[in-house]
């Protein structure tokens, strides 16, 4: 995709996930379920217990089927963000997608990471001619929020006790930008 300004940490560049990157992709998803198990849906025992051809597989039925894309966030050799869309099923709902997965390591947050993610997701949508896009996000993740306002999205409803997690309900509002 795009070499991204400088920021105080050095370069990056937002660009879509290839087989190559599946190690490094599995690496950095089982960092986010660890890090913030309650901001993601996805159990963290079954996801690392996925080998990386789980990933391979997924990027090259992205890329075959047009059904969703995975977005990194690269600087130097490594992966420092991630977030995925997929598109809807069926024919009457594939004109609608769901991002998911917006990830940023802790020492990477602050310098529009998120953002240029999820535009990158935004951007791969409106060119499969993608009119809806929408995603969920717990109530207690404020700069997700934040970030998901700033892309346009708005906010449509509240799930109710959408994640469990150590015995503490999340609810999740759900939020849409059509585009």
């Amino acid at each position: 995709m795009a070499e991204r300004p400088p920021t105080a940490k050095g370069g990056f560049t937002i660009r879509t996930a290839t087989t190559d990157d599946a190690v490094l992709l599995r690496a950095l998803r089982h960092e986010a379920l660890a890090a913030h198990p309650e901001a993601f849906a996805a159990d963290r025992d079954r996801t690392e217990a996925e080998p990386a051809s789980t990933w391979v597989e997924r990027i090259r039925r992205n890329e075959a089927e047009q059904e969703g894309v995975i977005c990194v966030a690269a600087a130097a050799d490594r992966l420092v963000g991630m977030t995925g869309l997929y598109r809807g099923h069926w024919p009457k709902t594939q004109h609608s997608a769901n991002i998911w997965g917006v990830y940023v390591t802790a020492a990477w947050r602050g310098h529009g990471i998120a953002t240029a993610l999820v535009e990158a997701c935004i951007d791969w949508a409106r060119a499969q001619r993608i009119t809806v896009v929408k995603l969920g996000v717990v109530t207690t993740n404020t700069p997700a929020i934040r970030c998901y306002t700033r892309c346009g999205f708005s906010v449509y409803g509240l799930e109710p006790q959408v994640l469990r997690h150590d015995d503490v309900f999340y609810d999740e509002l759900l939020m849409a930008r059509v585009l």
